[in-house]
């Protein structure tokens, strides 16, 4: 729930023309930069926010603020506070950004719409698109290691180490016959091939068989 001021509130319902919008990007450095619609550069926070970089409200509240999705914000490229060589030693990815609702006359009252997490950032013709993700994004993510049947390891990778100059052209199935029949690379296979599938769960009981706890293989 948003603490919302009340004399800002009560500017925001009666429609003022002194609200703008500004946004403060902190980067994992340290190093805090600002941007707002207004035409002039407003101090938010400390922050002095600067006009005419081209950033909108275009990356809806809804799309960013408490969603695990992404959102986009596209803007022309101010090199007095984004540099190219900034963006392409990656300063700004995983920089915190937040959007915040602000009255240009009175800088003070403002009030925070959402926060997100600049996930890339990149030159696109004359200007540039940040890409955000939201605070649940992270839930998303597969953290660690997956179990299944499949290696997960990239054909001459380090942790798969077959020598490709071995094999020219040859391509992996990540399956483990594979593995072992074609590379003979089974010791670095980096999947789970004992593990259950849904065969398993569904399986009839039957008579006969080999039961003695090993491979299934």
């Amino acid at each position: 729930m948003r603490d919302i001021p009340e004399e800002l509130a009560g500017r925001i319902e009666s429609g003022a023309a002194t609200m703008c919008h500004a946004w403060v990007l902190r980067r994992a450095d340290g190093v805090e930069t600002g941007f707002t619609d207004h035409d002039r550069d407003l101090t938010v926070g400390g922050v002095t926010c600067r006009a005419a970089s081209g950033w909108t409200a275009g990356a809806a509240e809804s799309a960013v603020g408490l969603g695990a999705g992404s959102a986009a914000i596209a803007g022309a490229l101010d090199d007095a506070a984004i540099t190219d060589g900034d963006i392409e030693a990656g300063l700004y990815d995983g920089a915190d950004v937040a959007l915040w609702r602000v009255d240009w006359s009175q800088p003070d009252l403002r009030v925070r719409l959402w926060t997100a997490t600049l996930a890339r950032f990149r030159r696109e013709g004359g200007g540039f698109i940040a890409e955000l993700e939201g605070p649940l994004a992270k839930l998303e993510r597969v953290v660690g290691r997956t179990y299944g049947r499949m290696c997960d390891a990239l054909l001459g990778d380090g942790r798969c180490r077959v020598d490709l100059a071995a094999f020219p052209g040859a391509a992996c199935d990540k399956r483990w016959p594979t593995c072992v029949g074609t590379f003979a690379n089974g010791i670095n296979f980096q999947g789970f091939p004992d593990i259950p599938g849904d065969d398993f769960l569904t399986a009839a009981p039957v008579e006969g068989g080999r039961y003695d706890g090993g491979s299934r293989r």
